[in-house]
Formats: structure tokens, sequence, C-alpha cells
């Protein structure tokens, strides 16, 4: 369920996707949230990362859906959501917050599963709308203050084909993969596809400790996954140790042979860990 026939083409990958996906909009500034569903079952809800879209999770989706209502979201600014009123936290968290409480009702609280800028989002609206909040899974989340990896990302803007393909090529093994043979078309076609929509500047609202300063305040369970080799965010232990400060019980998970964007890299291992966290019972707070 987690790969592709080789040769297929992107944008048809992405289509079917869509076809197959229950699309709903919702409230947010001057137009609406975007979000998505496939599969039945219990909602999780899977959010992406900065300069992204719910296609950071085309590989996982199946998987995930096969027991579970899988819903992922455009996240306010990114993707086909439309900007929050503001470009803050609290202002992102109210229109995600208003979007589930009118869709899911009743199956409120749901357990999330976010990536670096989702991740950060998602803590954010568990630390202001605690009730709508099971659990909460980081994916290689930055905003801990902890030194980053060295990361050299160029524009594409103006290049030509052969040097716009050699540049997303460079920026997806310096941000996001860690195997050179991870890089297919698929992980291509996302990245300049995502990166062309984005309208605000996910960073700002990550980077330095935008996490960190929530996490105090963070009430539901939180457990972590990250990539082995993750390069913006490296060394796992390190980033555990941050978390343990104010969840002491946190779980660390990390998937092997993976970069940043590990839920793509290696997908079955990926969606193996999620299955498993989510398995265990709730621990006491």
């Amino acid at each position: 369920m987690n790969s592709f026939p080789a040769g297929a083409d992107p944008a048809a990958i992405v289509a079917g996707f869509e076809r197959r996906a229950r699309r709903f909009e919702t409230p947010c500034g001057d137009g609406s949230i975007v979000w998505r569903a496939w599969g039945s079952g219990p909602p999780i809800l899977l959010a992406h990362g900065g300069h992204g879209g719910w296609s950071h999770w085309i590989r996982n989706i199946d998987a995930l859906a096969a027991d579970r209502t899988v819903w992922a979201l455009d996240l306010p600014g990114l993707g086909e959501s439309a900007s929050a009123p503001r470009e803050d936290h609290q202002a992102i968290s109210d229109a995600i917050a208003r979007g589930l409480r009118q869709l899911m009702g009743a199956d409120l609280p749901l357990d999330i599963v976010g990536f670096s800028f989702g991740g950060v989002v998602s803590a954010h609206l568990a630390a202001f709308h605690p009730a709508l909040v099971r659990r909460l899974i980081v994916v290689d989340t930055g905003g801990l203050d902890l030194p980053m990896g060295r990361i050299d990302v160029r524009g594409i803007r103006g290049l030509d084909d052969v040097e716009r393909r050699a540049v997303l090529r460079a920026n997806l093994l310096s941000l996001m993969l860690h195997d050179p043979a991870s890089v297919d078309e698929l992980a291509l076609y996302l990245q300049e596809t995502n990166v062309g929509r984005a309208r605000i500047k996910a960073e700002t609202l990550v980077l330095p400790d935008r996490l960190l300063n929530i996490l105090p305040r963070v009430p539901v369970q939180l457990d972590a996954i990250w990539g082995e080799f993750d390069g913006p965010h490296p060394d796992p232990a390190a980033q555990a140790g941050v978390f343990r400060r104010f969840h002491p019980d946190l779980e660390m998970r990390v998937i092997p042979g993976a970069g940043h964007w590990a839920m793509y890299e290696n997908p079955d291992a990926f969606d193996r860990t999620v299955r498993e966290l989510l398995a265990q019972p709730l621990r006491q707070r």
C-alpha cells in the first residue's frame, strides 16, 4: 500500500487520492480550510509540515485508513487552505478547532499525528483547545531551541527545467530525505507543487523555540517519532531529552534509515510505529 508502480505519473497518483477522498471545507479567514478523509473507523488527523500539504502523507494514507478514518487537512495558509485571520498560533488553532467541531462533533477528542510544522501547530491546538485532542504524536518537529543541522535550500524561480530539477533534488536531500534513492519522481513533484502554494512563512512559527514554550501547556499524552538521520533536527536522543522535561513519560521511536520526511522515506516502519503507539492504553497524566 505504501509504494506506487514504477514509472507511474506523480500527478496521476495525487489525482487518484483526490478522487477517492471525501472533501470538506470549513471557514478560515477570508476563505476556508480544506479537509480530506479516507477510510472508516476511529478518526486520526494528520497535520503536514511547513511548505507542504495533505500529500506529505501520500505514502501512509491507505495503510492507516485500513481501520481508521484518516483526516488530512491543508493547514491555514498552505496547500488549498486560506490563511488564518492572523499569522499566529492562536488564530490558526482557533480556525482548526472550529473545523474539527463542525466536521467531527461526537467523534472528538481525536488522535493527531503532526509532522514538523504540523507538530508545532498540533501542540498549540492541544494547549488552546484540550477538549479536542485525545493524544498527540509529533514527528520530526522543530522548535525545541536545539542546534539545527546544516541546511542549504535554494530557490527555483527563473531556472530552466534541468536546473530546477537539480535544485529540487538537492533541496530534498538537504532538508527532507536522507537516501538519494528516496528522491523519486513523486517526491520531486510534491516538493515543487507544495512549496509553490505556500503563502505563510512556517519557519517563523516554529523557530527557535515555539514548541518548547508551549510544551508545559500541552495536557494530553505526547509521544514522538523521529527519522534516524533527520537533517534539520538531528540527534533523536537530544530531542527526546527536551520533551521529557515536561512530558517525562514520552516515548521516542526512531525510524531507521529515514531523514526528516520519515513517513515518506520509510513508510512501512512509520505506519507500523504509529499503529503501535495508538494501540497503547492512554497513560495517566
